[in-house]
């Protein structure tokens, strides 16, 4: 991978970079739209690119569920298997299983868990999630890791840590000497853990750092801390974050926690907020959240947001919500394509902000319009 800091902004730790993959480039402040079953829920491929998304995130565990890894093997890979030329990275699985709650049993090997669509038992090891992914053929690949319940006691999330890293060795070990199925290049990433314990965190990026990694990730977050904790920890961790390699947040967030956490050097971010909203009738919005279900959007015969470049646009708000008071599948499809239209936007004028040394008053003045003028 060819990663290259661009620009950096002069007042924060907030940047621009270029990403090199085999499936093509991609800028940071990047946002991945989440396609964990190998789709992004309610949008086309074709519609995905006229967004603007330069990459994509796909999930191990559910992929490795259904369709399974004999059917990605026979397909060529997932890039071929779901009609997407440009780079996707694939999450371990490793949260997934974590949300899995009383079906998953976790020692030092790996992780037994039963499927949540049928309860067979299955087994992940570092090493499978690996030999996984390289049939999956992602661009990037995230080792397995544990996530730990929030709150949680100190010395059960340095237990915690300590597996982390374990399994992380054993991760790029299994990674350096397996090779690539279809004959193009992947790249790995390693992930911090320690919860919201500062001293661990530290531990934490010191172990997987010294490991080696393309990247690097901060998971564990998101997890229902209050969002301040959340922004103190992030911008401690980053600080122990090599500068140059990539710097991802998992699973985060609303555009509120996006820029603050661009403030603080991360680079790359995913989350199902704005296709999971959508599919329940809420807009983002330049002026907040649009909620299409409301009363008084029944006659509002407006567009959702004229400053986000959206096919959505198209249609007025009354229209838009007559489709989901009617159940109608449109509904969904729309709000989804204006959703993550809106997200790649902010992405675009985060960037473009930080290159013209303008971050801090783009932040201000977006944050301001955005939460001041909240609709519905």
């Amino acid at each position: 991978m060819f990663f290259k800091v661009l620009s950096q902004d002069s007042s924060s730790n907030a940047r621009v970079c270029e990403v090199v993959t085999s499936h093509g480039t991609f800028r940071t402040p990047a946002f991945m739209p989440v396609g964990t079953n190998g789709t992004v829920k309610a949008i086309e491929q074709r519609e995905l690119e006229e967004a603007g998304a330069e990459i994509i995130l796909s999930n191990t565990y559910h992929l490795y569920l259904r369709p399974g890894t004999d059917v990605l093997s026979k397909a060529g890979g997932l890039h071929r298997f779901m009609n997407w030329n440009k780079p996707i990275l694939t999450d371990s699985g490793g949260f997934q299983i974590f949300s899995l709650s009383g079906l998953r049993k976790v020692s030092s090997e790996g992780v037994e868990f039963r499927s949540h669509h049928d309860g067979t038992l299955h087994r992940f090891t570092p090493e499978d999630v690996i030999k996984i992914q390289r049939v999956i053929g992602s661009d990037i690949v995230m080792v397995l890791d544990e996530c730990v319940e929030n709150p949680s006691e100190h010395m059960r999330v340095r237990e915690s840590i300590k597996l982390t890293a374990d399994w992380a060795k054993r991760s790029r070990e299994e990674f350096d000497r397996s090779d690539e199925i279809y004959g193009f290049k992947q790249y790995i990433f390693g992930i911090i853990q320690g919860s919201v314990y500062k001293d661990l965190r530290k531990i934490s990026a010191e172990q997987i750092c010294e490991i080696g990694f393309d990247g690097y990730a901060i998971g564990g977050l998101a997890v229902g801390e209050e969002n301040p904790v959340m922004y103190d920890i992030v911008s401690f961790t980053s600080e122990f974050m090599p500068c140059d390699k990539p710097r991802y947040l998992m699973g985060v967030g609303t555009p509120e926690d996006l820029l603050n956490c661009i403030e603080a050097g991360i680079d790359m971010f995913d989350c199902v907020m704005p296709t999971r909203n959508a599919r329940n009738g809420t807009l983002f919005t330049s002026r907040g959240k649009l909620r299409l279900r409301n009363l008084e959007n029944k006659f509002n015969f407006n567009s959702p947001d004229e400053e986000t470049e959206s096919y959505a646009n198209n249609f007025s708000v009354a229209y838009l919500r007559h489709l989901f008071m009617s159940n109608e599948i449109l509904g969904a499809q729309l709000a989804t394509i204006h959703n993550i239209s809106f997200y790649l936007k902010l992405m675009r004028d985060a960037r473009e902000a930080i290159s013209e040394n303008r971050f801090a008053a783009f932040k201000k003045e977006f944050l301001n319009k955005y939460n001041s003028n909240n609709q519905n």
